[in-house]
């Protein structure tokens, strides 16, 4: 075989290994026994120092050295580029600090969970500093000279940079604060109301998911503290949660983590276990999610469509009509929870969690000040006081799973999704109307045709650029903010 074919053969069993640690992750928060937690973290520890030794083997370096890019098509240029810059990095990681990260997350896990319940910040404090510590040194060993929050950052979303992202931020914030304090003084609609029977919810659950297009030939809906999208190829899994008072919670957490699934579950089969075989970044990946729950699943034909479905799944939902329904699923009100969050005020919650995750990774904010610090801003930039730490500090399971450097891509994948949403609306001939008939295959097929196909084989930008036809930005995402909240409030 060439030296490209044994790189290939070597990397595809190096996907598949980690597809392996992957599934012990989604066990780990759905299944398993509580009492496992830390043998989890010593297999996951193990599984994680042997991909390190892949990673970063000898014959790797040897076979980037002896392959020709020039010889390959568009496709092994690609491969190559995503293999180059994940041995580039992951050479500068020691593998005992690689395998000290994820023995210790896994464990995190589950301090985390138990905080969270017991409203505990200062019983999750000691192993988040352990994190935190762990992950600023790696930061450095990547990073060099560089910034060590943009080596964090980069691992997420190849290429961004935390000062490219604090001015995407800046340009956004003045519209979504004047926006905000605009439909806030406006009276709110009426909630949705009634008691909701979980059972009923997991069965509406997989309705959504299917009318979204999740394949259930490869996946499975179940549930978790905090929904999660896990795998990719042959077997992608969501999970989502359920609230007896809320059935939107459910709703619209699954209808987000399909728009992941459906993402890895679209992508060339050609390219399963290689590099190209997953979402291209986590912006990327969140524009799909994002435009699945927010653009699609948020919009007033669809809402129509859901009332039914929910009516018939509930009866009396405490509103009367289709129109009442949509303002409430759209409904901007005092809150904590980013998931749970209207679009108006989603991304605020984003930009509270990349300042203080940027000054922790950059050593200007330790642990133990942490709960003070988000207490603090939070007060600033919402205007009243968190209640507890679950609605505070312990709602995001983040950080526990050592993904600092994470958050920023929620926000960058809503820019993206206004961006798509703008060039779709175009190219979709009768949107709405499909829309209202609980129709998702012209927007779904869409968004498989200009982006999820592609997998990796674009870089980030690139890819929705070529979807759009025009490069990203923040314009569209508060074009469309503005217009459906005057719509909605009357502004």
């Amino acid at each position: 075989m060439s030296a490209y074919d044994e790189l290939m053969t070597f990397q595809r069993q190096t996907e598949a290994l980690a597809q392996v640690a992957g599934r012990l992750g989604w066990d780990q928060e759905t299944m398993m026994p509580p009492g496992a937690a830390e043998q989890r973290g010593e297999e996951l520890g193990a599984m994680e120092e042997m991909l390190h030794a892949r990673r970063t083997a000898p014959e790797v370096g040897q076979w980037l050295a002896a392959v020709e890019d020039s010889t390959l098509d568009a496709v092994g240029r690609a491969q190559m580029r995503h293999i180059r810059r994940n041995y580039e990095r992951a050479v500068r990681v020691p593998a005992a600090l690689a395998a000290r990260i994820a023995r210790t997350t896994s464990v995190a896990y589950g301090k985390w969970a138990r905080a969270r319940a017991d409203e505990d910040f200062a019983a999750f404090a000691p192993v988040l500093s352990e994190i935190v510590a762990l992950r600023r040194e790696e930061a450095a060993h990547i990073a060099g000279a560089g910034d060590a929050y943009d080596a964090l950052l980069q691992g997420y979303e190849p290429g961004a940079t935390g000062a490219e992202v604090a001015s995407l931020f800046d340009d956004l914030r003045p519209g979504l604060v004047a926006l905000r304090a605009a439909v806030l003084d406006r009276p709110a609609p009426d909630p949705v109301s009634g008691s909701f029977d979980p059972a009923a919810q997991m069965v509406l659950s997989r309705r959504l998911a299917e009318v979204f297009g999740y394949d259930f030939d490869r996946g499975r809906i179940d549930k978790a503290v905090h929904p999660f999208s896990s795998g990719s190829g042959a077997d992608v899994r969501i999970t989502t949660r359920t609230a007896a008072d809320d059935p939107f919670n459910c709703a619209y957490s699954t209808i987000h983590e399909v728009g992941h699934a459906c993402y890895e579950q679209g992508i060339d089969a050609g390219y399963a276990l290689s590099p190209l075989g997953q979402g291209v970044s986590l912006g990327v990946h969140e524009s799909q999610s994002r435009i699945y729950e927010n653009q699609l699943g948020r919009s007033r034909a669809f809402c129509h469509w859901l009332y039914g479905q929910m009516r018939d799944a509930f009866g009396d939902l405490g509103v009367t009509g289709e129109e009442a329904f949509y303002k409430a699923v759209n409904r901007v009100q005092r809150g904590f929870i980013r998931t749970e969050a209207d679009e108006v005020q989603y991304n605020l919650h984003i930009m509270l969690r990349f300042d203080l995750e940027r000054d922790m990774a950059r050593g200007k904010l330790d642990v133990a000040d942490l709960e003070e610090a988000w207490n603090a801003r939070f007060a600033e930039d919402f205007g009243y006081p968190v209640d507890k730490p679950s609605n505070g500090v312990l709602q995001d399971v983040h950080w526990a799973a050592g993904l600092l450097g994470y958050f920023p891509t929620y926000a960058l994948g809503n820019v993206y999704a206004g961006c798509l949403y703008l060039a779709l609306q175009d190219d979709v001939a009768d949107l709405d109307g499909q829309l209202a008939r609980g129709d998702l295959s012209g927007a779904t097929g869409w968004l498989h045709a200009n982006v999820q196909r592609f997998g990796g084989l674009y870089e980030p930008r690139a890819v929705i650029e070529q979807a759009c036809g025009f490069a990203p930005s923040e314009a569209p995402l508060l074009g469309y903010l503005e217009q459906k909240f005057a719509d909605l409030y009357d502004l």
